[in-house]
């Protein structure tokens, strides 16, 4: 498959993430604040996060060109790489202290069948946009949308384990399973952050 037609799919695929975002992002957070959720609004900041991180790396590949070197990397994608980076080192940061003041002040989250079904089809439709994207990825030797597509693993895995909070929420009354289902996630983001900044800062070939 010719550059050409990688770079469509990759801004294909990019905006059907943009779109998603936004949708997620939004019905996340309502129904989170409706329900004192702090896992559920940790998903929809998540969801605004990469929103805008995946905008980015959009931005990026609409203004590439057809005709660069395979595997370069160029300041703009580091630029991009490092945004976001620090996307998801402000996420970590907004979920530890949405679950101190959660357990500070024993917020109790009330139950979200909104939420349990915005995780599920999440789930489904962040699997089949990592894996594409991360496809594109590799091929185009674009570290600026590995990284991206690294953020819908974290989104993924914040749908399963944001999932499994309120479901313990729900069935057996088990609010502190929310926050906690939040604090999870920040090993995991970490280590993706730590990963698309490096990329960020590497020299150009």
């Amino acid at each position: 498959m010719s550059a050409a037609s990688l770079l469509r799919q990759a801004r294909l695929a990019q905006s059907l993430t943009v779109a998603w975002m936004v949708v997620e992002g939004l019905v996340a957070v309502t129904a989170g604040i409706a329900a004192h959720s702090v896992a559920l609004t940790a998903f929809g900041v998540d969801s605004g996060i990469e929103l805008f991180s995946s905008a980015v790396v959009l931005r990026r590949l609409v203004v590439r060109s057809e005709t660069e070197e395979r595997g370069s990397r160029t300041s703009g994608e580091r630029r991009a790489s490092r945004l976001v980076g620090g996307a998801l080192y402000a996420l970590i940061a907004y979920i530890v202290i949405s679950t101190g003041i959660a357990f500070l002040f024993r917020i109790k989250p009330a139950a979200s069948p909104v939420g349990i079904g915005l995780t599920v089809v999440s789930v489904l439709i962040m699997s089949v946009l990592w894996r594409w994207r991360l496809s594109l990825a590799d091929r185009l030797g674009s570290p600026a949308l590995h990284g991206d597509a690294a953020c819908s693993v974290v989104c993924l895995y914040l749908a399963v384990v944001t999932l499994a909070g309120l479901l313990l929420n729900r069935q057996f009354g088990l609010w502190w399973a929310d926050p906690l289902a939040g604090l999870a996630l920040v090993g995991w983001i970490r280590g993706e952050a730590r990963e698309a900044w490096d990329a960020g800062g590497e020299t150009v070939r």
